[in-house]
């Protein structure tokens, strides 16, 4: 059991990964972070230079150069990340460890969290989908991730890993990609670094109370099954302040928040930026 967010942090891949890997040079471009499937790099570049991964112009670094990438849990073994500030550029070429995701049964579902087949519902489920994503496509200009991240509940138990290849009522289902943190109903979620609620609502099909926080350049963190939502829509919110509170909405079997991270389209291990923040030397200019 892990008792508290002082806890060990179970995320993707072995604990000889629980460690910040680090790759400093003077050349332009300082990287620190969780080279793993799931996990993630901070970089500190040229103000408002272009970062690309593998090629593709991804994200900006912000006015004091600050920017964050995301690993999806099937990332490659090896990721391309390069700063461009015309005509400077900087190259790091950032070998990605496997992760280690277990397999996971849930029984007890209510069979239409599982396989939906009402056509009402599934109309529904697509209308939700709609909202969903206009939520996860904020692109906030912002370096709210610069500090890092705490665990979002003062005293939990980890009930399943992020990653773990899920079984729902014996159907196989998508990978989860989720950490799921177990609570007593209505214990206080607080944000765990400071951003924008780009979505917050209750009764989602699936999610039940859901948010959506932006932490900058689509950095975005969502809290699952909530009994209460306590914010917004484009609320600004600080590190500490309570958005919510634990519940069992949506598809859930106890009371838990589901944590949640996404950096653009790709899935990541909220519990992998507890406790990491941006590079603070080697600042750029000029």
């Amino acid at each position: 059991m892990i008792p508290s967010r002082r806890g060990l942090i179970l995320g993707a891949g072995a604990a000889s990964l629980a460690s910040p890997v680090l790759a400093q040079s003077n050349d332009g471009l300082i990287l620190n972070g969780r080279l793993v499937q799931g996990g993630f790099a901070m970089g500190r570049t040229w103000p408002r230079a272009m970062i690309f991964v593998d090629g593709e112009a991804l994200t900006t670094a912000s006015a004091d150069g600050l920017f964050v990438v995301g690993f999806d849990r099937d990332a490659p073994s090896s990721v391309v990340l390069e700063a461009r500030d015309r005509p400077r550029t900087a190259r790091r070429t950032l070998s990605i460890a496997t992760g280690d995701f277990p397999s996971t049964r849930i029984n007890g579902l209510p069979q239409s969290t599982v396989t939906p087949g009402d056509p009402a519902l599934l109309a529904r489920i697509q209308r939700e989908v709609a909202l969903k994503t206009e939520g996860f496509a904020s692109r906030a200009d912002d370096d709210d991730f610069r500090s890092g991240f705490v665990w979002p509940l003062d005293s939990y138990r980890v009930s399943s890993r992020w990653g773990s290849q899920r079984v729902l009522n014996g159907t196989p289902a998508r990978p989860h990609y989720g950490i799921d943190l177990a609570a007593p109903a209505g214990s206080p979620i607080r944000a765990p670094a400071d951003g924008l609620v780009t979505f917050a609502r209750t009764g989602m099909h699936f999610e039940g109370g859901l948010t959506l926080i932006d932490h900058g350049q689509g950095l975005i963190t969502a809290y699952l099954h909530q009994s209460r939502i306590d914010v917004v829509p484009n609320q600004r919110i600080i590190r500490g302040d309570v958005i919510g509170r634990v519940g069992m909405s949506g598809r859930a079997t106890g009371p838990h928040l589901c944590w949640r991270m996404k950096w653009r389209d790709r899935n990541c291990d909220p519990s992998l930026m507890v406790g990491q923040s941006a590079p603070e030397t080697g600042f750029f200019s000029g």
